[in-house]
């Protein structure tokens, strides 16, 4: 199974342990926000948090391009404090797993 069907599996099951499962071992996450980074256990820290938040929602989720090395997707996501972004993921992929994620993302003003 590729890599995007397990992560979008897990995320449609908001099953965080699902989704740390697919992140390597020596995984760093790049914040779009300030260039930090964040290691395994920040990010499953994190995931654990979103998956167990209502009010995270990600959906518009699309698959843009898989290979052994790569991954990117684009999804939005809905945040508790009511903002949405539109978010472009790459992800270096090592052994089947997620080694290393970077994002971009478009905040999306409310229409109404």
């Amino acid at each position: 199974m590729s890599v995007y069907k397990k992560w979008s599996s897990a995320m449609d099951n908001r099953d965080a342990e699902a989704l740390i499962e697919c992140l390597h071992e020596d995984y760093t996450f790049v914040r779009h926000q300030t260039g930090t980074t964040m290691n395994r256990a920040e990010m499953s820290e994190m995931l654990r948090g979103f998956m167990s938040n209502d009010a995270v929602v990600v959906h518009e989720r699309h698959c843009l391009y898989e290979n052994d090395e790569v991954l990117v997707e684009r999804s939005v996501m809905n945040f508790p404090d009511g903002s949405r972004e539109s978010v472009l993921g790459f992800n270096q992929l090592k052994d089947g797993k997620i080694l290393r994620s970077e994002t971009g993302a478009t905040p999306i003003k409310s229409t109404g």
